[in-house]
């Protein structure tokens, strides 16, 4: 009968260690209650889904980029075109810009000498040869985005016909064989 004590020690210790152990994990549950241990994947893909279209919405319906500046006063038209988005030349009455870039600076609204080979404009030929080249390396790896061989010009309306000649001149040696002038839109329309 000595054993018998000795087995019901045995027995409350052992209930005791799991009534603390039992109450250790409760703590640790509320303790870890406010934690966030897993994310909802569904949600998150339904999220990312709305900015998705919310973004291609915007993408297709923007215009060109065109900085105002005081230098370019392009043409006004009735035209209903809707801008395209290609490599873009900005002529200006102080200078030549290919996207935000400047080419060349112009002297007195004139070509300077030195930047001329025949109509070869040759700061700007360089210029469409490194665009050129990464277009084709976009087309070559993306068949949703071919080469298209356009170009914007970009004008004041006061720039000379024989500039703009040597710009188009130059852009037709480089591939850029289908021009779009990028025009002011007349209000009303």
């Amino acid at each position: 009968m000595s054993h018998a004590p000795d087995a019901v020690d045995e027995e409350a210790l052992a209930r005791l260690r799991f009534r603390r152990a039992l109450s250790r994990k409760k703590r640790k549950e509320r303790d870890a209650a406010g934690e966030i241990k897993e994310l909802n994947i569904t949600a998150m893909m339904d999220m990312m889904t709305i900015l998705l279209v919310f973004l291609l919405k915007s993408f297709a319906s923007s215009s060109a980029a065109v900085t105002a500046s005081e230098d370019v006063r392009p043409p006004i038209s009735t035209t209903r075109a809707t801008p395209q988005d290609t490599i873009a030349v900005t002529i200006t009455a102080k200078s030549l810009l290919v996207g935000e870039r400047e080419v060349l600076r112009l002297q007195n609204g004139q070509l300077p000498a030195e930047a001329l080979q025949g109509r070869l404009v040759l700061p700007l030929d360089a210029r469409f040869k490194k665009e050129v080249e990464k277009l084709k390396y976009i087309a070559e790896r993306n068949p949703r985005a071919p080469f298209s061989k356009e170009l914007s010009v970009i004008a004041d309306r006061k720039v000379p016909y024989d500039l703009l000649l040597s710009v188009l001149y130059t852009a037709g040696q480089n591939e850029l064989e289908n021009y779009r002038f990028v025009v002011l839109k007349k209000e009303g329309d």
